[in-house]
């Protein structure tokens, strides 16, 4: 609520991702905001949204108005509930789960749901919760920063029969900070059989050595694109940018320099 939106829809970024949002054991989709001055809030329930008009029209702004380079917005979120939510009432068109999520893509315009599961890594309900997310119209992608394994099962499974540009999981996110920092993208590429984006972690007072000027994710992400030709590129901001009093614009040149 307290982010630049301008400045998000001017420094050449295409996609935002809206972290985070997680999925209560009743099916009711909550948003958690990790911004100082705002405050947790229940979005979806009983089939529809209640999050308020404040809250849709801030996200459905960031791509709405003339001069915006973003084209797609997805929201993050984990798996805590999926698994079991998945069993019982399961994937179907009447559960609440369903007409949660098919009501909060209304309201926000969503294009996608990102997948940011870093404990759980169950198969098959990961499986079915994409399958119905992709029931909906929703996109479905993933950031994984480790388990090369499960994720490259995902991805098989979700893809299997499908071509572009209609894939279910058309994005992988790479997390090549924190966790991930010794993560290679033309590893991850070659094992997956898709290009990826990787991320790194913004200048930050969180983790300071994961910081990242904007001068050295251009070096970064050049190399990452002359070796193995990656997808593209983006960065982790949880708020950073502007609490560190840094220019979206800047972050945004680079990737507009070597992704045009």
């Amino acid at each position: 609520m307290k982010s630049n939106t301008t400045a998000l829809q001017t420094s050449s970024f295409n996609t935002l991702i809206i972290f985070g949002v997680g999925i209560l054991s009743n099916g009711d989709i909550k948003y958690y905001s990790n911004t100082p001055g705002t405050n947790d809030v229940l979005i979806a329930s009983g089939g529809g949204y209640v999050g308020g008009d404040a809250l849709a029209e801030k996200i459905r702004s960031f791509k709405a108005r003339n001069g915006s380079s973003v084209d797609r917005i997805e929201i993050s979120m984990n798996a805590q509930n999926v698994k079991t939510l998945m069993g019982k009432p399961g994937p179907g068109e009447a559960t609440p789960l369903y007409h949660n999520f098919n009501a909060l893509k209304s309201a926000w315009n969503l294009d996608a749901i990102n997948n940011d599961d870093e404990s759980i890594y169950d198969i098959a309900s990961t499986v079915a919760f994409a399958k119905m997310l992709g029931n909906i119209g929703y996109r479905y992608t993933i950031a994984p920063y480790t388990n090369i394994r499960f994720w490259s099962t995902i991805k098989t499974q979700l893809n299997n029969g499908l071509k572009e540009p209609d894939l279910l999981l058309d994005r992988i996110y790479l997390q090549c900070y924190d966790g991930g920092a010794q993560n290679e993208p033309r590893s991850w590429q070659s094992t997956l059989g898709m290009k990826v984006v990787p991320l790194v972690w913004v200048t930050n007072d969180s983790k300071p050595s994961q910081s990242t000027t904007a001068a050295q994710a251009k070096t970064k992400f050049d190399s990452w694109n002359r070796s193995g030709s990656v997808s593209g590129g983006g960065y982790w901001n949880d708020y950073d940018i502007e609490k560190m009093r840094l220019s979206y614009q800047e972050y945004g040149d680079v990737l507009r320099s070597i992704f045009p």
